[in-house]
């Protein structure tokens, strides 16, 4: 899509990690979602990734400036956590709840000072077994209770990744396999976890002024 074209539409800006980087991609939950924008003849709009792999809440704050309020979006979905929790397994650094929330409370309020709609989404897996099974389904769930506690707070859309997945999951991992379901590792999306994320993205967004 050419720049001229781009502009001349209302952007939707994904905000996030390597998820939403790759949901840039052919089949990606972004292109998805383009599509059925397409379909549904919302030819004003159009959804824009930016999102960069390894990031954490923390990098989301200090590129908010430059990737989102210098774009003037009419929306922004904000769709990050799974670093800030993996990382302490996988890497041994990742981000403590309090400061997780006060980055995530730091974003939200610079987005609402500039009039920004905001959704926010919850983390969807570090692995697939059934809820309570995964090494760090209990910070899932920690963190995923910030999100949820935060869009109630400040007023905010809420699309509940998570409880999406568990439910997928519970109903389709009869092996209790630890990926393969809605995600490739664990972690970043399948087909069928790029179609989920994208249809319950879309249902969200079926209830906002955008969408109207």
């Amino acid at each position: 899509m050419s720049q001229t074209h781009l502009k001349s539409k209302k952007k939707i800006i994904f905000f996030g990690d390597s998820i939403t980087e790759m949901g840039m991609l052919p089949g990606g939950y972004i292109q998805i979602f383009n599509n059925m924008l397409k379909q549904h003849h919302f030819n004003n709009l159009v959804g824009v990734g930016a999102g960069i792999s390894g990031n954490k809440i923390y990098d989301l704050y200090l590129r908010l400036q430059h990737d989102i309020i210098e774009q003037q979006p009419s929306l922004v979905v904000i769709f990050i956590g799974v670093n800030d929790v993996w990382h302490k397994l996988s890497h041994g650094t990742g981000t403590d709840a309090g400061k997780f929330e006060q980055f995530y409370t730091a974003i939200i309020l610079q987005l609402k000072q500039h009039n920004m709609a905001t959704v926010l989404c919850t983390i969807l897996s570090i692995g697939e077994k059934w809820h309570g099974q995964n090494p760090q389904d209990e910070d899932i769930d920690l963190y995923n209770g910030i999100i949820r506690n935060l869009a109630v707070t400040h007023n905010l859309p809420l699309c509940d990744l998570r409880k999406e997945a568990v439910d997928y999951i519970q109903k389709n991992n009869t092996s209790n396999f630890d990926r393969g379901f809605l995600t490739k590792d664990g972690v970043h999306l399948n087909d069928a976890g790029n179609t989920l994320v994208a249809t319950k993205i879309w249902e969200v967004l079926q209830t906002l002024p955008i969408m109207q």
